[in-house]
């Protein structure tokens, strides 16, 4: 079950304004806060806090050590990355939650719009579009290419569902544990050295934890095929850009990065001018698809907490 809000702890701060979110309960007081310098309230009052949406790690975690009645903090991420260090300094109990469900449609939307542009080689259009010059030829397509998954989750198996029109010829699929999906198996990672160069693109959905911190290195990109596409729309972290620049400059590999490790990327990196490379600036989630699948998870989750009811997507619990 979930802890019951105390009386003491009856407040919640929300990044959205809370009048612009439907069927909230009447027993807290609600406060909006999206990362400002001043805080909105009493933070010692706050007994459930959510994060504010993209603005990092050290606005994430500022007002926790001023919460010692907090009882729920809720990501609006899939990834718990930019607040995970700070469980353990959370009181006892305290549960962490994500937002599993609410960027499926979005990430895997872009997962799919990043694919089919590298390969059909739209930035090369855009740049022709620009210099109005016609640049015709024969161009790759998405139809009867292996597909890799790294991070068969909620957002990998969305991925899959918006592959499956175009004709793939394969969908490989690794997750943490072997286990069978709706669509076919899913091995373990330690299953990616075979897998790896079996597939013309493989897809990076993982979230970045200690396992997959680096995931995408050396080892794994010399397993990749010549030729092959490497997309992640997970964090920039689970790859090593030291590893994968030598793949791009040698036109060996290719990629399409909505992450990227250092993010942002600053003026100059070599990654910006990396031939065969696609990047934009962490877009996957922040799109129209974001806001109405947000508010539905707050009215959901709070509404639980009010009935004293377990809480979706705990993903930790403070100890």
């Amino acid at each position: 079950m979930a802890t019951a809000p105390s009386s003491e702890a009856t407040d919640v701060w929300l990044p959205i304004p809370p009048a612009q979110i439907d069927g909230l309960p009447d027993a807290f007081t609600y406060h909006f806060w999206d990362g400002e310098e001043e805080f909105p309230a009493d933070p010692a009052r706050c007994g459930f806090y959510v994060v504010p949406y993209m603005k990092g790690p050290v606005v994430a975690v500022r007002p926790l050590a001023d919460m010692p009645r907090l009882r729920v903090v809720q990501t609006l991420t899939a990834g718990i990355d930019h607040v995970a260090p700070a469980v353990p300094r959370l009181p006892a109990g305290t549960l962490l939650c994500n937002a599993r469900g609410v960027h499926d449609a979005s990430t895997a939307e872009l997962a799919l719009t990043l694919t089919l542009a590298a390969l059909r080689q739209v930035p090369t259009f855009v740049r022709a579009q620009d210099a109005e010059e016609w640049r015709p030829g024969l161009y790759e397509a998405l139809a009867d290419k292996s597909v890799l998954i790294v991070g068969y989750g909620a957002i990998g198996s969305a991925v899959e569902e918006r592959l499956v029109p175009f004709e793939v010829a394969d969908v490989l699929r690794v997750a943490r544990t072997t286990r069978d999906a709706a669509r076919g198996p899913v091995h373990a990672f330690t299953r990616l050295p075979e897998l790896l160069p079996r597939a013309d693109v493989v897809i990076l959905c993982t979230p970045l934890t200690e396992e997959t911190q680096g995931l995408a290195g050396a080892g794994f990109l010399s397993r990749m095929k010549d030729g092959a596409l490497l997309v992640n729309v997970a964090r920039g972290g689970v790859v090593d850009t030291k590893s994968l620049l030598p793949e791009l400059e040698s036109g060996r590999l290719r990629a399409a990065l909505d992450v990227t490790d250092p993010e942002p990327l600053p003026p100059g990196h070599p990654l910006w001018s990396a031939p065969g490379t696609l990047i934009t600036p962490h877009v996957g989630g922040p799109s129209s698809a974001f806001l109405p699948r947000a508010k539905r998870l707050l009215r959901d989750q709070l509404n639980r907490w009010a009935a004293g009811e377990p809480l979706e997507h705990t993903v930790a619990v403070a100890g």
